[in-house]
Protein backbone atom coordinates (compact mmCIF):
# COMPACT_ATOMS: atom_id res chain seq x y z
CA UNK A 1 0.00 0.00 0.00
CA UNK A 2 1.51 3.52 -1.34
CA UNK A 3 0.09 5.77 1.35
CA UNK A 4 1.04 5.26 5.08
CA UNK A 5 -1.42 7.57 6.19
CA UNK A 6 -3.98 5.35 4.65
CA UNK A 7 -2.29 2.01 5.89
CA UNK A 8 -2.13 3.89 9.31
CA UNK A 9 -5.60 4.67 9.35
CA UNK A 10 -6.78 0.70 7.94
CA UNK A 11 -4.46 -0.94 10.55
CA UNK A 12 -6.34 1.09 13.38
CA UNK A 13 -9.58 -0.27 12.27
CA UNK A 14 -8.66 -3.55 12.68
CA UNK A 15 -9.43 -2.84 16.96
CA UNK A 16 -13.50 -1.67 16.37
CA UNK A 17 -14.18 -4.27 14.04
CA UNK A 18 -12.83 -6.86 15.93
CA UNK A 19 -14.99 -5.36 18.96
CA UNK A 20 -17.62 -5.43 16.78
CA UNK A 21 -17.48 -9.51 15.76
CA UNK A 22 -16.84 -10.31 19.34
CA UNK A 23 -19.46 -8.43 20.86
CA UNK A 24 -21.94 -10.22 18.26
CA UNK A 25 -20.71 -13.29 18.74
CA UNK A 26 -20.74 -13.00 22.51
CA UNK A 27 -24.23 -11.11 23.47
CA UNK A 28 -26.05 -13.06 20.70
CA UNK A 29 -24.70 -16.29 21.76
CA UNK A 30 -24.82 -15.68 25.51
CA UNK A 31 -28.79 -13.47 25.37
CA UNK A 32 -30.70 -14.41 22.29
CA UNK A 33 -31.75 -17.89 23.21
CA UNK A 34 -32.25 -17.83 26.68
CA UNK A 35 -33.38 -22.01 27.01
CA UNK A 36 -33.81 -23.56 30.38
CA UNK A 37 -30.08 -26.46 30.46
CA UNK A 38 -30.60 -28.73 33.89
CA UNK A 39 -32.65 -26.37 35.18
CA UNK A 40 -32.79 -27.73 39.38
CA UNK A 41 -36.56 -27.33 40.74
CA UNK A 42 -37.83 -29.44 43.28
CA UNK A 43 -41.20 -31.18 44.11
CA UNK A 44 -42.57 -30.99 47.54
CA UNK A 45 -43.63 -34.92 49.44
CA UNK A 46 -41.96 -38.10 49.93
CA UNK A 47 -45.23 -40.02 48.78
CA UNK A 48 -45.24 -42.19 46.32
CA UNK A 49 -47.31 -40.01 43.81
CA UNK A 50 -45.05 -37.36 44.46
CA UNK A 51 -42.04 -39.31 43.56
CA UNK A 52 -44.15 -40.41 40.00
CA UNK A 53 -45.26 -37.14 39.61
CA UNK A 54 -41.65 -35.54 40.03
CA UNK A 55 -40.70 -37.86 37.29
CA UNK A 56 -43.25 -37.15 35.59
CA UNK A 57 -42.01 -33.79 35.10
CA UNK A 58 -38.03 -34.87 34.20
CA UNK A 59 -39.15 -37.81 31.49
CA UNK A 60 -41.44 -34.34 29.88
CA UNK A 61 -38.59 -31.80 30.14
CA UNK A 62 -36.12 -33.61 29.24
CA UNK A 63 -32.70 -32.34 29.79
CA UNK A 64 -34.37 -28.94 30.49
CA UNK A 65 -34.60 -29.55 34.11
CA UNK A 66 -33.29 -31.18 37.12
CA UNK A 67 -36.03 -32.63 39.24
CA UNK A 68 -35.03 -33.39 42.65
CA UNK A 69 -38.03 -34.43 45.82
CA UNK A 70 -37.80 -32.84 49.14
CA UNK A 71 -39.54 -33.96 52.53
CA UNK A 72 -41.20 -30.30 53.36
CA UNK A 73 -41.99 -26.84 51.96
CA UNK A 74 -39.15 -25.49 54.43
CA UNK A 75 -36.78 -27.80 52.83
CA UNK A 76 -37.50 -26.35 49.83
CA UNK A 77 -37.37 -23.06 51.01
CA UNK A 78 -34.00 -23.49 52.32
CA UNK A 79 -32.97 -25.01 49.18
CA UNK A 80 -34.12 -21.43 47.21
CA UNK A 81 -32.53 -19.18 49.78
CA UNK A 82 -29.36 -21.33 49.08
CA UNK A 83 -29.86 -21.11 45.22
CA UNK A 84 -29.83 -24.32 44.32
CA UNK A 85 -32.69 -24.77 42.91
CA UNK A 86 -34.98 -22.55 40.79
CA UNK A 87 -38.13 -22.87 41.91
CA UNK A 88 -40.00 -25.47 44.15
CA UNK A 89 -43.50 -26.91 43.02
CA UNK A 90 -46.00 -27.95 46.25
CA UNK A 91 -49.10 -30.41 44.74
CA UNK A 92 -52.18 -29.90 46.43
CA UNK A 93 -55.37 -31.28 45.06
CA UNK A 94 -57.09 -27.86 45.72
CA UNK A 95 -54.43 -25.31 45.83
CA UNK A 96 -51.05 -26.03 44.65
CA UNK A 97 -48.42 -23.84 44.79
CA UNK A 98 -45.37 -22.70 43.08
CA UNK A 99 -42.08 -21.20 45.40
CA UNK A 100 -39.35 -19.16 43.37
CA UNK A 101 -36.71 -16.70 44.64
CA UNK A 102 -37.15 -14.12 42.13
CA UNK A 103 -34.10 -11.69 43.77
CA UNK A 104 -32.06 -14.76 42.37
CA UNK A 105 -32.93 -14.42 38.85
CA UNK A 106 -35.88 -13.10 37.94
CA UNK A 107 -35.77 -14.84 34.75
CA UNK A 108 -34.82 -17.95 36.19
CA UNK A 109 -38.43 -17.20 38.15
CA UNK A 110 -40.40 -16.83 35.04
CA UNK A 111 -39.10 -20.08 33.45
CA UNK A 112 -40.00 -22.09 36.30
CA UNK A 113 -43.64 -20.30 36.20
CA UNK A 114 -43.71 -21.09 32.46
CA UNK A 115 -43.01 -25.06 33.55
CA UNK A 116 -45.34 -25.61 36.42
CA UNK A 117 -48.24 -23.32 35.52
CA UNK A 118 -49.41 -25.71 32.43
CA UNK A 119 -49.49 -28.67 35.00
CA UNK A 120 -51.35 -26.97 37.56
CA UNK A 121 -53.76 -25.75 34.68
CA UNK A 122 -53.86 -29.75 33.57
CA UNK A 123 -55.44 -30.35 36.88
CA UNK A 124 -58.30 -27.78 36.55
CA UNK A 125 -56.61 -25.91 39.19
CA UNK A 126 -55.07 -22.24 40.20
CA UNK A 127 -51.43 -22.11 41.09
CA UNK A 128 -50.66 -19.94 43.50
CA UNK A 129 -46.53 -18.14 43.22
CA UNK A 130 -45.24 -17.44 46.63
CA UNK A 131 -41.93 -15.32 46.25
CA UNK A 132 -39.13 -16.33 48.96
CA UNK A 133 -36.41 -13.69 48.38
CA UNK A 134 -38.14 -10.64 46.07
CA UNK A 135 -35.89 -7.68 45.23
CA UNK A 136 -36.23 -4.48 46.70
CA UNK A 137 -39.07 -2.06 45.18
CA UNK A 138 -36.44 0.29 43.86
CA UNK A 139 -35.19 -3.23 41.87
CA UNK A 140 -37.83 -4.52 40.98
CA UNK A 141 -36.40 -7.04 38.45
CA UNK A 142 -33.05 -7.60 40.09
CA UNK A 143 -31.46 -6.75 37.48
CA UNK A 144 -30.10 -3.62 38.96
CA UNK A 145 -26.58 -5.31 40.21
CA UNK A 146 -25.97 -6.23 36.92
CA UNK A 147 -25.92 -2.41 35.36
CA UNK A 148 -23.93 -2.08 38.98
CA UNK A 149 -21.18 -4.49 37.74
CA UNK A 150 -21.20 -2.92 33.98
CA UNK A 151 -20.73 0.59 35.33
CA UNK A 152 -18.04 -0.26 37.72
CA UNK A 153 -16.32 -2.85 34.64
CA UNK A 154 -16.47 0.60 32.28
CA UNK A 155 -14.44 2.82 34.79
CA UNK A 156 -12.06 0.07 35.78
CA UNK A 157 -11.21 -1.21 31.91
CA UNK A 158 -11.49 2.02 30.51
CA UNK A 159 -9.28 3.66 32.81
CA UNK A 160 -6.51 0.86 32.00
CA UNK A 161 -5.57 3.34 28.53
CA UNK A 162 -4.96 6.17 31.17
CA UNK A 163 -2.64 4.19 33.26
CA UNK A 164 -0.83 2.16 31.06
CA UNK A 165 -0.30 4.40 27.86
CA UNK A 166 -0.01 7.51 29.57
CA UNK A 167 1.72 6.68 32.40
CA UNK A 168 3.68 4.77 30.36
CA UNK A 169 6.86 7.16 31.96
CA UNK A 170 6.14 6.37 35.46
CA UNK A 171 7.56 3.04 37.05
CA UNK A 172 5.82 0.24 37.42
CA UNK A 173 4.67 0.53 41.04
CA UNK A 174 3.67 4.04 40.75
CA UNK A 175 1.42 2.75 37.83
CA UNK A 176 0.31 0.01 40.53
CA UNK A 177 -0.70 2.54 43.39
CA UNK A 178 -2.57 4.40 40.60
CA UNK A 179 -4.46 1.50 39.31
CA UNK A 180 -5.33 0.90 43.63
CA UNK A 181 -6.26 4.56 43.90
CA UNK A 182 -8.41 4.62 41.07
CA UNK A 183 -10.33 1.37 41.87
CA UNK A 184 -11.16 2.94 45.24
CA UNK A 185 -12.90 5.70 43.35
CA UNK A 186 -14.64 3.63 41.14
CA UNK A 187 -16.10 1.40 43.99
CA UNK A 188 -17.14 4.57 45.39
CA UNK A 189 -19.14 5.54 42.54
CA UNK A 190 -20.29 1.98 42.53
CA UNK A 191 -21.47 2.63 46.15
CA UNK A 192 -23.04 5.49 45.65
CA UNK A 193 -24.85 4.28 42.63
CA UNK A 194 -26.32 1.23 44.60
CA UNK A 195 -26.93 3.24 47.77
CA UNK A 196 -28.12 7.27 47.91
CA UNK A 197 -28.68 7.40 43.99
CA UNK A 198 -30.68 4.11 43.32
CA UNK A 199 -31.05 2.39 46.08
CA UNK A 200 -30.58 -0.80 45.00
CA UNK A 201 -28.15 -1.54 48.76
CA UNK A 202 -31.06 -0.96 51.44
CA UNK A 203 -28.36 -2.57 53.77
CA UNK A 204 -24.65 -3.16 53.58
CA UNK A 205 -23.33 -0.54 51.45
CA UNK A 206 -19.91 -0.94 53.13
CA UNK A 207 -19.27 -4.56 51.80
CA UNK A 208 -20.54 -3.56 47.84
CA UNK A 209 -18.26 -1.09 48.58
CA UNK A 210 -15.84 -3.02 49.22
CA UNK A 211 -16.58 -6.43 46.67
CA UNK A 212 -16.59 -3.44 43.86
CA UNK A 213 -13.01 -2.32 45.14
CA UNK A 214 -11.98 -6.02 44.83
CA UNK A 215 -13.60 -6.47 41.19
CA UNK A 216 -12.34 -2.99 40.06
CA UNK A 217 -8.95 -3.26 41.68
CA UNK A 218 -8.41 -6.77 39.77
CA UNK A 219 -9.15 -5.72 36.26
CA UNK A 220 -7.37 -2.14 36.73
CA UNK A 221 -3.78 -4.46 37.74
CA UNK A 222 -4.51 -6.82 35.06
CA UNK A 223 -4.71 -4.39 32.46
CA UNK A 224 -1.92 -2.24 33.83
CA UNK A 225 0.33 -5.29 33.86
CA UNK A 226 -1.04 -6.32 30.22
CA UNK A 227 -0.62 -3.30 28.46
CA UNK A 228 3.23 -3.78 28.98
CA UNK A 229 3.00 -6.61 26.55
CA UNK A 230 0.46 -6.12 24.04
CA UNK A 231 0.55 -2.05 24.15
CA UNK A 232 -2.32 -0.78 22.17
CA UNK A 233 -4.26 -4.01 21.90
CA UNK A 234 -4.62 -3.60 25.73
CA UNK A 235 -7.93 -2.05 24.89
CA UNK A 236 -8.93 -5.11 22.82
CA UNK A 237 -8.29 -7.65 25.53
CA UNK A 238 -9.69 -6.11 28.25
CA UNK A 239 -12.83 -6.24 26.48
CA UNK A 240 -12.79 -9.67 25.74
CA UNK A 241 -12.18 -10.39 29.05
CA UNK A 242 -13.87 -7.76 30.84
CA UNK A 243 -17.05 -7.14 28.50
CA UNK A 244 -17.32 -10.07 25.95
CA UNK A 245 -16.88 -13.03 28.53
CA UNK A 246 -17.84 -11.12 31.58
CA UNK A 247 -21.23 -9.25 31.26
CA UNK A 248 -22.30 -12.60 29.64
CA UNK A 249 -21.34 -14.97 31.75
CA UNK A 250 -22.36 -12.82 35.21
CA UNK A 251 -25.53 -14.07 35.73
CA UNK A 252 -26.87 -10.72 36.32
CA UNK A 253 -29.46 -11.21 33.69
CA UNK A 254 -29.54 -14.73 33.23
CA UNK A 255 -28.73 -17.75 35.44
CA UNK A 256 -26.23 -20.05 34.11
CA UNK A 257 -29.08 -22.37 33.72
CA UNK A 258 -30.66 -20.43 31.05
CA UNK A 259 -27.09 -20.25 29.06
CA UNK A 260 -25.43 -23.06 26.88
CA UNK A 261 -22.66 -24.38 28.34
CA UNK A 262 -19.85 -22.21 27.81
CA UNK A 263 -21.10 -19.49 29.55
CA UNK A 264 -22.59 -21.38 32.06
CA UNK A 265 -19.13 -23.13 32.63
CA UNK A 266 -18.00 -19.37 32.89
CA UNK A 267 -20.02 -18.57 35.39
CA UNK A 268 -18.61 -20.78 38.24
CA UNK A 269 -14.92 -18.69 38.23
CA UNK A 270 -15.47 -15.09 36.02
CA UNK A 271 -14.90 -12.21 38.28
CA UNK A 272 -18.11 -10.64 37.03
CA UNK A 273 -20.27 -13.49 38.30
CA UNK A 274 -18.55 -13.28 41.64
CA UNK A 275 -19.32 -9.54 41.75
CA UNK A 276 -23.12 -10.18 41.16
CA UNK A 277 -23.55 -13.15 42.97
CA UNK A 278 -21.73 -12.06 45.85
CA UNK A 279 -23.51 -8.72 46.08
CA UNK A 280 -26.88 -10.84 45.77
CA UNK A 281 -25.76 -13.13 48.92
CA UNK A 282 -25.12 -9.93 51.02
CA UNK A 283 -28.26 -8.10 49.80
CA UNK A 284 -30.65 -11.14 49.83
CA UNK A 285 -29.75 -14.49 50.97
CA UNK A 286 -28.16 -13.73 54.41
CA UNK A 287 -24.73 -14.41 53.06
CA UNK A 288 -25.09 -17.45 51.56
CA UNK A 289 -22.47 -18.43 49.20
CA UNK A 290 -20.70 -15.07 50.26
CA UNK A 291 -17.56 -16.43 51.07
CA UNK A 292 -16.63 -17.93 48.07
CA UNK A 293 -17.84 -15.33 45.75
CA UNK A 294 -15.35 -13.39 47.54
CA UNK A 295 -12.43 -15.53 47.51
CA UNK A 296 -12.94 -15.35 43.46
CA UNK A 297 -12.78 -11.58 43.54
CA UNK A 298 -9.51 -12.17 45.58
CA UNK A 299 -8.07 -14.76 43.36
CA UNK A 300 -8.56 -12.48 40.33
CA UNK A 301 -6.90 -9.15 42.41
CA UNK A 302 -3.62 -11.77 42.93
CA UNK A 303 -3.88 -12.65 39.04
CA UNK A 304 -3.42 -8.81 38.55
CA UNK A 305 -0.67 -8.56 41.52
CA UNK A 306 1.34 -11.16 39.60
CA UNK A 307 1.08 -9.59 36.03
CA UNK A 308 1.75 -6.67 37.28
CA UNK A 309 5.11 -8.26 39.06
CA UNK A 310 5.71 -10.06 35.60
CA UNK A 311 5.89 -6.56 33.92
CA UNK A 312 8.11 -4.94 36.42
CA UNK A 313 10.25 -7.48 36.27
CA UNK A 314 10.06 -7.22 32.00
CA UNK A 315 10.43 -3.52 32.20
CA UNK A 316 12.85 -3.78 34.57
CA UNK A 317 15.31 -5.92 31.96
CA UNK A 318 14.20 -3.58 29.12
CA UNK A 319 15.64 -0.28 30.74
CA UNK A 320 18.60 -2.17 32.08
CA UNK A 321 19.60 -3.61 28.33
CA UNK A 322 18.15 -0.10 26.58
CA UNK A 323 20.49 1.75 28.92
CA UNK A 324 23.11 -0.67 28.09
CA UNK A 325 22.76 0.10 24.72
CA UNK A 326 22.60 3.75 24.90
CA UNK A 327 25.76 3.75 27.06
CA UNK A 328 27.45 1.80 24.33
CA UNK A 329 26.45 3.97 21.39
CA UNK A 330 27.24 6.84 22.95
CA UNK A 331 30.65 5.87 23.55
CA UNK A 332 31.03 5.13 19.91
CA UNK A 333 29.73 8.15 18.75
CA UNK A 334 32.60 10.18 21.11
CA UNK A 335 35.36 8.10 19.61
CA UNK A 336 34.31 8.51 16.21
CA UNK A 337 32.99 12.58 16.45
CA UNK A 338 35.86 13.44 18.47
CA UNK A 339 33.89 16.21 20.57
CA UNK A 340 31.58 17.50 17.54
CA UNK A 341 28.07 18.86 17.51
CA UNK A 342 26.96 15.59 15.75
CA UNK A 343 28.67 13.53 18.40
CA UNK A 344 27.55 15.63 21.33
CA UNK A 345 23.28 15.74 19.87
CA UNK A 346 22.79 12.31 17.94
CA UNK A 347 21.65 10.54 21.38
CA UNK A 348 20.13 13.39 22.54
CA UNK A 349 18.37 13.09 18.90
CA UNK A 350 17.20 9.74 19.02
CA UNK A 351 16.12 10.16 22.58
CA UNK A 352 14.00 12.86 21.75
CA UNK A 353 12.22 10.84 18.81
CA UNK A 354 11.48 7.92 20.82
CA UNK A 355 9.65 10.30 23.33
CA UNK A 356 7.69 11.79 20.77
CA UNK A 357 6.84 8.29 19.21
CA UNK A 358 5.65 7.23 22.68
CA UNK A 359 3.68 9.79 23.31
CA UNK A 360 1.95 9.52 19.97
CA UNK A 361 1.18 5.86 20.32
CA UNK A 362 -0.20 6.88 23.70
CA UNK A 363 -2.56 9.21 22.60
CA UNK A 364 -3.54 6.95 19.59
CA UNK A 365 -3.94 4.01 22.46
CA UNK A 366 -6.46 6.43 24.39
CA UNK A 367 -8.54 7.47 21.64
CA UNK A 368 -8.68 4.02 20.67
CA UNK A 369 -10.29 3.39 24.01
CA UNK A 370 -14.32 2.83 24.63
CA UNK A 371 -17.07 1.98 27.04
CA UNK A 372 -19.70 0.17 26.21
Amino acid sequence: MRSPALRHVLTHLITPLLMCVGMGLAYMGAFVTPEPHHLPVAVVGTTPQAKVFAQTVKDTAGEKLDVRTVATRADAVELLESRDVTGAYVPSAKAPELLVASAASDMGAMAVEKVFTPVAAGQGLPLKITDVARPVADDPTGQGLFFLMIAVSIGSYASVAALGAAGAALAMRVRALLAVGVSAVVSCVGALLAGPVFHLAHHDLAGVWGMAWLYSAGILLIGVGLHTFLKRWTTLTMMVLFVMLNFTSSGGLFRPELQNGFFGTLHAFWNGAGFVEGVRSLLYFGDDGLGRTVWTLVVWLLAGVLVTAAAALYEGAGRTRREAAQAQAGAEAGAVSAGTETGRTGPRHAKDEAAREAEREAEEEAEESVGV
